[in-house]
């Protein structure tokens, strides 16, 4: 992509350009269970019909589904959805769990543990769901993907999601907070000189930024909290993939992980927040 994103620090000006389509598709792709939580809630409380919410949560992915209730193969996404036609949009909840930090989960058992493996997933009543993204090659050399998305049963007399989770209102102030504590770290590590166009990412995402894929029904604090947090969930992953980055020992790189353990501990809250959120007309 050729749009370049300045970062002024004290009288230091850094600047990144990215420099391919797949960079800038990891950093502004969402979590798939958050997509599909959005719709499948909004669909629920009558804001969106029926027709539109395979599409929304597909994109240009195909989706399958293995497990649905009733079925005895892999359905598409649009077969599977009726299973949830009978869940109100308050029984339909994200979660993000990661190792050392399981909230949201019901107890012990397949679905916690392919969960936490996944780092994502979808409580629907008395199902969860975890998408799973599956890499095919052609006869003729090309490689294309798909997203299965396999149902399990929850435990029985699963707890219902922590009440302790935060709303939309705490979710954006905790993460306001750990973006300015992560961007001043990374700032002390002189992160330009191994990952610019994090340093340049956080700085942006500083800006409004009115752009969301949240669907009708959502308020406008969960809008501007999921954009925010969407766009630096992938700007995190991005920085994951490439660790350690232009480091030039494992002292630094223990640095910056340390710098952004905290940041993407509260993005994830932030995304949780922003799709479980209230619906309203």
């Amino acid at each position: 992509m050729g749009a370049a994103v300045e970062t002024r620090t004290g009288v230091t000006t850094y600047s990144f350009r990215m420099s391919t389509p797949a960079a800038g598709a990891a950093i502004l792709a969402p979590r798939r269970s958050s997509r599909f939580v959005a719709w499948v809630r909004a669909w629920r409380a009558g804001l969106v019909p029926f027709d539109e919410v395979a599409d929304a949560v597909a994109g240009d992915e195909e989706h399958l589904v293995a497990d649905a209730p009733g079925t005895w193969t892999d359905v598409s996404l649009r077969e599977a959805l009726p299973t949830l036609a009978k869940l109100s949009p308050d029984e339909i909840r994200l979660v993000l769990p990661a190792p050392g930090d399981p909230r949201g989960l019901p107890g012990p058992g397949d679905f916690a543990g392919a969960a936490l493996l996944a780092c994502e997933a979808v409580i629907a009543g008395p199902l969860g769901l975890i998408p799973e993204v599956r890499v095919h090659t052609s006869g003729s050399g090309d490689t294309f993907s798909t997203v299965l998305w396999r149902f399990y049963p929850l435990p029985a007399n699963a707890p219902a999601a922590s009440l302790t989770l935060p709303g939309a209102a705490e979710a954006e102030a905790e993460l306001a907070a750990a973006l300015a504590e992560t961007t001043a770290a990374l700032t002390r590590l002189d992160v330009a000189q191994w990952r610019p166009e994090l340093a340049g990412a956080l700085e942006a995402l500083r800006r409004p930024d009115g752009t969301t894929d949240l669907p009708p029904g959502f308020d406008p604090r969960a809008r501007r909290l999921f954009a925010r947090a969407a766009v630096l969930d992938r700007v995190l992953a991005l920085a994951g993939h490439a660790a350690p980055g232009g480091a030039v020992n494992n002292h630094e790189a223990q640095q910056r992980d340390a710098a952004l353990r905290p940041l993407t501990a509260a993005c994830r809250q932030a995304l949780v927040a922003a799709c479980n959120a209230p619906l309203r007309p």
